[in-house]
């Protein structure tokens, strides 16, 4: 495993504006980083600008940091990797890359925050099924790419099937301005990273619609709860939605317009058409997609998670935002 005093690179899967923030991480921190990304003109322009421009313009990469189109060579030799792409491209870019990593044991980590599009299901179990003897990890928290690349100050947790395997990535994080905390509920902490999108989506449409503060404050609470309920049903411990990757990303992206998925949620409360709204923000919306699964997962197991269910009928379905929020008010009245 790599460590700060070790010299062999580890790989990065994914250049989006999460995965370059991370790779920037790292590499800062004196390891050496090989960026991956699937699109070779991104690759091109990143190599030759020596930073990306896409995403987090104005971010120099330091010359730890090197950029890659084939996956074959990002991987070679390699038995660390952190894949940070899409959720939607999870599986496909696991299924790519586990051939190539046939007869290693890796510790393999990732950032991406989302669901198995394929069966609605833990990205951790797609990771258990590709590649079954990798050593399994998870990153996530209340962050922004942009306020990481600056190097503002972070709070991030690691789950890991090890102890050790947790340490030695979170080693790959910390430095003076980002603290790194690790746990072993890899179900928790992925459940709280991908739930979040979900909620702020709700939020944002909250929002857009001018219904201002006390209703927001109300959704991220009760979307704490959902959060709570499943991630519970799903063998997550409840502490765990209670620390930086439950209540903490809830209300970093419910409550900031940095956030993609609450920014996306203000365009639909605000009558704007889905198409349109992703457009404008050109970039992943993974609420958008988190939906659909995650009411599929909760209708599949019988969870109770009914601003869940409003989010997807408002995406996927095409209902008002106005109509979600009167069948949200107009439930039976229970205890809290």
């Amino acid at each position: 495993m790599t460590s700060k005093q070790d010299p062999r690179p580890l790989s990065v899967l994914g250049a989006g504006s999460w995965g370059t923030a991370l790779a920037l991480l790292i590499a800062r921190n004196g390891l050496s980083v090989r960026l991956w990304d699937i699109d070779s003109a991104h690759v091109e322009d990143m190599r030759d600008r020596r930073e990306n421009t896409r995403y987090l313009p104005g971010m120099p990469f330091p010359d730890r940091l090197d950029l890659y189109n084939d996956m074959a060579a990002a991987l070679g030799g390699i038995s660390d990797v952190l894949v940070v792409v899409p959720s939607h491209a999870f599986r496909t870019t696991l299924e790519t890359a586990a051939p190539l990593l046939a007869g290693r044991s890796p510790l393999l980590a990732w950032g991406t925050k989302g669901f198995d599009k394929e069966r609605s299901g833990l990205l951790s179990e797609v990771a258990t099924g590709l590649l079954p003897h990798a050593i399994r990890a998870v990153i996530s928290g209340p962050t922004f790419a942009g306020e990481v690349a600056r190097g503002r100050p972070t709070a991030l947790t690691v789950a890991a099937d090890s102890p050790r395997a947790a340490e030695t990535i979170a080693n790959w994080l910390r430095c003076d301005h980002v603290r790194v905390y690790t746990n072993d509920d890899i179900a928790g902490v992925q459940l709280g990273g991908a739930i979040k999108n979900v909620m702020a989506v709700a939020a944002g449409i909250s929002d857009g619609l001018g219904f201002g503060a006390n209703a927001r404050a109300a959704l991220i609470t009760r979307g704490l709860a959902e959060m709570n309920r499943l991630g519970v049903a799903l063998g997550g411990k409840p502490q765990t939605f209670m620390g930086l990757t439950g209540v903490g990303d809830l209300i970093l992206t419910c409550t900031d317009n940095q956030s993609r998925n609450r920014r996306a949620g203000i365009g639909l409360g605000q009558g704007k058409p889905l198409d349109d709204v992703l457009k404008e923000i050109g970039q992943e919306v993974e609420g958008v997609n988190t939906a659909r699964e995650l009411y599929a997962m909760a209708t599949r197991l019988g969870v109770d998670m009914p601003i869940t269910e409003q989010v997807y009928r408002v995406v996927h379905e095409g209902l008002s935002p106005n109509t979600a929020v009167t069948i949200l008010l107009n439930r039976d009245p229970k205890s809290e």
